[in-house]
């Protein structure tokens, strides 16, 4: 019997170049697509591909140089600079201020600042806080206490003299460190400090000379340019010849320092006799205006202007009104001689009271005086004999020559802070009687003190309206 199925046929295997086992078949389907691909263009091409591709990559790289080393060269450089180089600006000591005769009111000296870090020690903290008490006047303990603060940056003390941080860098203690900086030191104290004001510690003037002259005392500012290094040094970038050579120039101003003091010293005694909370003295040569003393007390102290009320530091002869009272009456009889309402020896009875539409005026002393002359008037203070000196003026002529007075007008002075006068408007002073009655001893108007020195300086010279001043202006070491 014949076996009809067909014995399965099993191909030859054959290995290919690669090494893996296919059937002939497939491996001679392979060996086709080869051939057919060796035939084609396209090998070739995939090569030109990646060439172009590196060229095109090589192209770009040297257009991109070329942008930064030639197109964009100044302009990178430019940035680099500006981010290589800091700007700052060095410390400027402010001109000295002196009076008349050359003694100083305010300079800049170096000051040292004290930090301790304990960490650092390379001694107990018992031995350096022995050696540091004499030279602080600071109890060993406390010091010892501070040292337990914080390990490292505890600042001991502030403002140290020179003679200070001298004794503390002869002791060479380790973890002991002394920051050096310059501050505004008024070697007079609280003598001139009314004029000459103060400056705080961004070294701005706050009040006095010290800020309304601020211009004559700053020195012109500049820039040191610095660049950083490689190595992280900081070098100048670019100093100028002679940057930091200052002139020598100081600001004199007319005060006598000698006659400032005795009158800040009259002053206290008197506002102690009489209990008075504020006082004044202004000297003032009535020929040119120079103010030789100007003097308010409460004051302070520049040295410790922080320890001080901020109210202090205004100068209240020239930025407060108040009522001159009687001090004004000379102006009052010089106003009617001039007007001719009056001569030196006009008399007037003075019956101790007078009256004006519903008011009656009194003198302070409650009496009369009788028949006074223009000097007994004075010497008596006669209130009554001054509103009969204004009616002989009549309203309109007297508040013509108040106004001449120029009370609603500032002085000038060349301190900060200056306030004008007060005058009634002409329509309420001719309405009302009593405007003129009261105005004729000093009420119902106001002004500076320092605007009554002035009109009574008037007085002094023949009859010149001075400006009151403190500056002379910049001198050198020579007083030129």
């Amino acid at each position: 019997m014949t076996d009809t199925k067909r014995p399965r046929f099993r191909s030859k295997e054959t290995r290919s170049p690669s090494g893996r086992i296919r059937d002939r078949k497939s491996y001679l389907n392979a060996k086709k697509r080869q051939k057919q691909l060796k035939n084609l263009p396209l090998g070739n091409g995939r090569l030109v591909a990646v060439w172009l591709i590196l060229v095109m990559g090589i192209v770009g790289l040297a257009w991109r140089l070329y942008q930064l080393q030639i197109v964009q060269a100044q302009g990178l450089q430019k940035r680099a600079r500006q981010q290589q180089t800091t700007s700052i600006r060095p410390y400027i000591p402010r001109r000295a201020i002196v009076d008349s005769n050359g003694n100083v009111l305010a300079t800049d000296r170096l000051i040292y600042t004290l930090y301790v870090h304990p960490k650092l020690f390379a001694i107990p903290p018992g031995e350096v806080a022995d050696k540091l008490a004499p030279l602080l006047n600071i109890p060993t303990n406390q010091l010892i206490q501070r040292f337990k603060e914080k390990e490292t940056g505890i600042r001991l003390a502030n403002q140290l003299t020179e003679s200070v941080a001298r004794g503390l860098k002869q002791l060479s203690l380790d973890g002991v460190e002394l920051e050096e900086k310059y501050a505004r030191y008024y070697p007079q104290d609280d003598v001139a400090a009314d004029v000459i004001g103060y400056v705080d510690k961004e070294h701005r003037g706050q009040a006095g000379l010290e800020r309304g002259s601020s211009q004559l005392l700053e020195r012109d500012p500049f820039s040191v340019n610095t660049r950083r290094m490689g190595d992280g040094r900081i070098l100048p970038a670019f100093v100028p010849d002679g940057i930091f050579q200052f002139d020598e120039l100081q600001l004199e101003v007319t005060l006598d320092l000698k006659l400032q003091r005795a009158a800040r010293t009259a002053l206290r005694e008197q506002l102690k006799k009489f209990n008075a909370k504020r006082g004044a003295v202004i000297v003032m040569d009535s020929l040119d205006g120079s103010l030789l003393a100007l003097v308010c007390e409460p004051t302070f102290n520049p040295n410790e202007y922080y320890k001080a009320h901020v109210a202090l530091f205004k100068n209240w002869t020239v930025a407060d009104q108040y009522e001159p009272g009687s001090t004004f009456k000379p102006i009052i009889v010089a106003m009617a001689m001039e007007a001719g309402a009056i001569k030196a020896n006009t008399v007037v009875n003075d019956p101790g009271a007078i009256t004006v539409g519903p008011w009656t005026i009194k003198n302070a002393s409650k009496q009369g005086y009788g028949a006074l002359d223009m000097a007994r008037v004075l010497q008596t203070s006669s209130n009554v004999a001054m509103v009969q000196i204004a009616q002989k003026m009549g309203r309109v002529d007297f508040y013509k020559s108040l106004l001449g007075l120029e009370i609603n007008q500032r002085v000038g002075v060349d301190l900060p802070g200056e306030v004008s006068g007060y005058l009634k408007p002409e329509q309420e002073f001719l309405d009302n009687a009593i405007e003129s009655a009261t105005a004729s001893f000093g009420q119902g108007l106001s002004l500076t003190p320092l605007k009554l020195v002035q009109l009574h300086s008037a007085l002094a010279n023949g009859g010149t309206l001075v400006t009151p001043h403190v500056i002379k202006g910049l001198a050198d070491d020579r007083g030129r």
